[in-house]
C-alpha cells in the first residue's frame, strides 16, 4: 500500500486591500507546491466596498476563500481600531479552530494583523510573519515588532530587516530574507510596462475622464494614526498642492486607519466645492494594474509604503509626505517633504521638469519572493515555544 502524505495547511489571513499584493505571488506558489495546501481567510477592510473590496480581485485570480471575517467597527479613531482588533481575535479564533491550519501567515503591519497574531499564538498554531523588522512611523511600528515577538517564522523583505529581527532576540535560523512578494508583481510589470487597459472603463471611479497620454501623477495618502486628528488638515495641503497643476491627477482612496474619516471628508468636500477638471478618484485597483499605472506616471505623491517599496523596484519617482514612512529603508527615487502645499507642489514640479526615471533597486527583493516563501513554509520545522536567542 502506498502511503499518502498529507499536505501542510497554510492559512493566509488578508485584512486589507494592499495586503493582497503583498502576498499574491506567495499564494500562487503555495497553491502549486506539492507539499502545501492553501487556506484563505479574508477579514477586516478587505471585505468592505467603502475601502475597495478585495474579494472580487482575489476570486478572479482563481483563489477560493475559506472564511470571511467581518470585524471592522465604524468610527475610524483609536477606540474603533482597538475594538476592531478585539473582535478580530474572537472571530479569527473560531476560523482557526474550524480550519485547523498547520501554519498561519500574517502580513506586514496593519493594525488588524495583531488579531491574527494573537489568535494563532494563543492557540499554539505556528505563526509566520511577512515583512517584519522594518522601521516606520505610525502605529505600524508597534504592531510590526509585537507581531515579530509573537511569530515563529520570520519572512523578511531585506537584509537590514533580517538584522533587526535577529537583534530583537529571534534565532537566526528562523529568519529568512525572501524579499517582498509585491516585488514579484513589479518585476512582471518591468518586463511588460505598457498601460494596456483603460482605468476609467474598468475601475470607473468618480471625476473627469483624463487623457493619460498627456501625462499624469498618482496620489495615495493615508491618515497617520498617531496624528489622526490632523488628517483633514494634512489632506487639504496635498489637495491644494495638486489642484492647480496643469496635469492629470489619479487619486486613490485611503485605508481604514484612525483618521480616514477626516481624510475622506476632506477629499469629498474639496471635490464638491472645486469640481476639479484634472482629477479622477478611484477606490481600488488590481495590484498589477496599479503598478502599471505607476510605471507610466510622472510620480507617486502621498505616504503609501508603495512609494518606498514597489516604486524603488520600478524606478518611479516619489514625493513622500510627512512621517508615516519615517525610518523605512528607501532608494534614491524618494523625495521627502512636510505637510506644506508649496513644498509638495515644488517637489512634483521638479520631478515633472526633469522627466527622470531611476534604475530598478532590489532593496526589497529580486522578484522571486513567492517561490522562496512557499519552499520555506514547506520545509521549516516551527517551534511554538518562544525563547530569546541570547
Amino acid at each position: 500500500m502506498v502511503e499518502v502524505m498529507s499536505k501542510r495547511k497554510i492559512c493566509v489571513v488578508i485584512t486589507a486591500r494592499p495586503s493582497y499584493s503583498r502576498i499574491k505571488t506567495a499564494m500562487v506558489a503555495i497553491n502549486k507546491h506539492p507539499k502545501l495546501q492553501l487556506q484563505l481567510v479574508i477579514a477586516g477592510s478587505a471585505l468592505l466596498d467603502r475601502y475597495g473590496n478585495a474579494c472580487s480581485f482575489i476570486e478572479a485570480d482563481g483563489f477560493s476563500i475559506d472564511e470571511k471575517i467581518f470585524m471592522v467597527i465604524e468610527g475610524e479613531n483609536p477606540t474603533s481600531m482597538a475594538k476592531t482588533t478585539g473582535l478580530g481575535i474572537i472571530e479569527l479564533s473560531s476560523a482557526f479552530d474550524k480550519l485547523n491550519p498547520d501554519i498561519v501567515v500574517s502580513i506586514a503591519d496593519r493594525f488588524e494583523t495583531m488579531a491574527t497574531a494573537i489568535a494563532a499564538s494563543y492557540m499554539n498554531i505556528p505563526l509566520a510573519h511577512i515583512q517584519g523588522g522594518e522601521v516606520t512611523g505610525n502605529i505600524d511600528e508597534k504592531v510590526r515588532h509585537a507581531i515579530t515577538k509573537l511569530s515563529d517564522i520570520h519572512l523578511v523583505a531585506s537584509s537590514q530587516a533580517k538584522e533587526r529581527v535577529v537583534k530583537m532576540g529571534e534565532y537566526e535560523d528562523t529568519v529568512f530574507n525572501c524579499g517582498c512578494p509585491s516585488m514579484d508583481l513589479a518585476a512582471e510589470v518591468l518586463v511588460k510596462p505598457a498601460l494596456d487597459f483603460d482605468p476609467f472603463d474598468i475601475y470607473k471611479g468618480v471625476g473627469e475622464v483624463l487623457d493619460l497620454k498627456k501625462g499624469y501623477i498618482v496620489v495615495l495618502q493615508h491618515p497617520v494614526t498617531t496624528e489622526f486628528e490632523k488628517s483633514r488638515v494634512h489632506i487639504q495641503e496635498t489637495l491644494d498642492a495638486v489642484k492647480d497643476l496643469n496635469i492629470g491627477v489619479l487619486w486613490f482612496w485611503p485605508n481604514v486607519d484612525a483618521g480616514s474619516d477626516g481624510t475622506s471628508k476632506g477629499i469629498r468636500a474639496f471635490r464638491e466645492a472645486n469640481k476639479p477638471k484634472n482629477m479622477h478618484f478611484f477606490k481600488n485597483m488590481e495590484g498589477k494594474d496599479f503598478l502599471k499605472l505607476l510605471m507610466n506616471s510622472h510620480c507617486l505623491v502621498g505616504n503609501s509604503s508603495t512609494g518606498i517599496r514597489e516604486c524603488s523596484f520600478l524606478g518611479v519617482p516619489v514625493v513622500n509626505i510627512g512621517g508615516r514612512q519615517a525610518g523605512r529603508d528607501r532608494g534614491v527615487n524618494v523625495i521627502d517633504v512636510d505637510y506644506k502645499s508649496e513644498k509638495i507642489k515644488s517637489a512634483i514640479k521638479s520631478i515633472i521638469e526633469k522627466g527622470q526615471k531611476y534604475e530598478s533597486d532590489h532593496l526589497y527583493g529580486d522578484g522571486h519572493a513567492g517561490e522562496k516563501i512557499a519552499d520555506i513554509l514547506a520545509s521549516v520545522s516551527p517551534n511554538v515555544e518562544k525563547k530569546l536567542a541570547y
